[in-house]
């Protein structure tokens, strides 16, 4: 392509898939995936624009807008601006991504402008940023947890230090092989379940929550955002209830993938301790998403989270066996979840960088 000048809009976001606006949704959905393979060398990541819809039409729980970049009437580019609800929130999550042939040109920087003027408009006073950075040769920009590091010179990060963006932390992309040998997932759950004793029970369901677990599940979904390792990005609570969870399950099932769950209850209280998540595709030439994995704070020490793990990869092979891999996400200074999924076989597939910038986002 020859670039012209382009131009940016807000395409709106489609009430269905093939409703008015799906063609410029899928369009956006592919420059998302080409960005994703080329920044971590793989399709693995990718995801059609039926199975993101859901998300984007979960408006009450989750704002989210998007820009698009236009250039000889396609487009090139997409940028993400999401917060949380409710005015009193000052953080912004943003997200820019440019097709690699037409980078360089102004577009990224153009729509970083939109998304900073967007947060600065509604009075969100941090901006976090997430992305990807390949290895490359040279001097190293550390992140300040002492775990992890990103390429000085790559262009992303130059990008970043020079719109006043710090790097708070890095997180590790990682890809287990499947099938896991059954003998090896045995050996360990039986030593989880050994170090775990008899006041814990693992549950597994697929895609909806039961009734009576709703509330707990409200509750480790809250934790989600306040428990797991957030470095310096201060990531704030994202409130789950009940009826946010039956919502945002049901808009889910309604898609192509299916959720996989696992949970462990601590028999005396009753309670949940513990969960984790499998996205799974449709299609069997696909890999599987590892979402969430939580085990609260107070429950910890007892190998609750190889237990759980465990116990969704068996389900995986049990019901929907055939996919080639799993890919999950970790912070690396979490050395407790990284160890269990080293130990179950996981590789590092590549490395992201988490970004914040801290004060009145007006347009540069």
């Amino acid at each position: 392509m020859t670039l012209a000048r382009f131009t940016i809009d807000e395409p709106a976001i489609p009430g269905a898939p093939g409703a008015a606006g799906w063609a410029d949704f899928r369009a956006a959905t592919a420059v998302r995936n080409v960005v994703e393979a080329e920044a971590y060398g793989t399709g693995d990541l990718a995801l059609s624009a039926e199975e993101l819809l859901p998300h984007w039409l979960n408006q009450e729980y989750s704002p989210a807008r998007m820009l698009v970049a236009r250039a000889d009437g396609e487009i090139v580019a997409r940028a993400v601006y999401e917060t949380l609800p409710g005015a009193d929130s000052d953080v912004a999550w943003l997200a820019v991504e440019v097709l690699p042939a037409l980078r360089r040109r102004g577009i990224g920087a153009a729509l970083a402008d939109r998304l900073e003027s967007i947060a600065a408009q509604e009075r969100r006073i941090r901006a976090l940023v997430y992305v990807a950075s390949r290895e490359a040769p040279g001097a190293r920009l550390p992140s300040p947890t002492g775990f992890g590091s990103v390429p000085l010179a790559n262009p992303e990060v130059r990008f970043l230090l020079a719109r006043g963006y710090t790097l708070e932390q890095v997180e590790r992309g990682s890809r287990l092989a499947l099938p896991v040998d059954e003998r090896e997932l045995t050996r360990h759950v039986d030593s989880a379940a050994q170090a775990s004793g008899p006041e814990f029970a693992v549950h597994r369901w697929t895609d909806r929550t039961p009734e009576r677990w709703l509330e707990d599940m409200a509750l480790l979904r809250t934790r989600m955002s306040t428990d797991a390792p957030s470095a310096g990005l201060e990531e704030p609570e994202d409130a789950w209830t009940a009826e946010r969870i039956a919502v945002e399950e049901e808009a889910f099932a309604a898609g192509p993938r299916t959720a996989l769950t696992a949970v462990v209850e601590h028999l005396p209280s009753g309670r949940l301790a513990g969960f984790t998540v499998l996205s799974v595709p449709a299609e069997l030439s696909r890999a599987v998403h590892q979402e969430d994995t939580l085990v609260l704070t107070e429950h910890r020490g007892h190998r609750l989270g190889m237990l759980l793990k465990v116990a969704n990869l068996q389900g995986l092979e049990a019901e929907r066996p055939g996919h080639p891999s799993v890919i999950t996400f970790n912070a690396e200074e979490n050395r407790h979840m990284l160890d269990v999924n080293e130990a179950l076989g996981f590789v590092p597939l590549g490395y992201e960088g988490a970004w914040k910038r801290v004060g009145p986002l007006a347009t540069p």
